[in-house]
């Protein structure tokens, strides 16, 4: 295994278990419970709101690790990476618009982690989408 294909991989075994447990803890905890943990926006925003993002988070982190790891359609890899990236950059707006500006620095720093794996996955792949010749 290349020096590249190991940060790589640990990139998206961090993110999947970053995303995992996000995603988990907002598929089966209430409210309540998130905001004693610090969420406060969980008391703020509706019930389907957070299971939608829970969802996508649990996704995210399958598509970061099962396309690639079992070598069927590792193009959603890369989309899950892409797509993980994007979900953050709204999680940005969304504090910016609370006034939440102390959580940001973990945003930063997972669309960082993020925005590497896609590069690299985009690199070693090539395009998501292939237009025929």
């Amino acid at each position: 295994m290349s020096k590249t294909s190991t940060f790589t991989w640990t990139g998206q075994i961090l993110l999947a278990a970053f995303f995992g447990y996000a995603g988990w803890t907002k598929l089966t905890q209430t409210p309540e419970t998130m905001a004693a943990m610090g969420w406060n926006w969980t008391l703020e925003v509706p019930t389907w709101l957070i299971t939608m993002i829970g969802s996508t988070e649990i996704l995210g982190a399958i598509g970061l690790i099962l396309p690639a790891a079992l070598g069927i359609l590792p193009w959603l890899t890369t989309a899950a990476a892409a797509g993980l990236v994007l979900l953050q950059f709204t999680a940005i707006a969304f504090h910016v618009s609370r006034q939440e500006f102390s959580v940001l620095w973990l945003n930063a720093i997972v669309i960082a982690i993020a925005a590497l794996v896609f590069a690299a996955r985009l690199r070693t792949r090539g395009p998501l989408f292939r237009c025929p010749a």
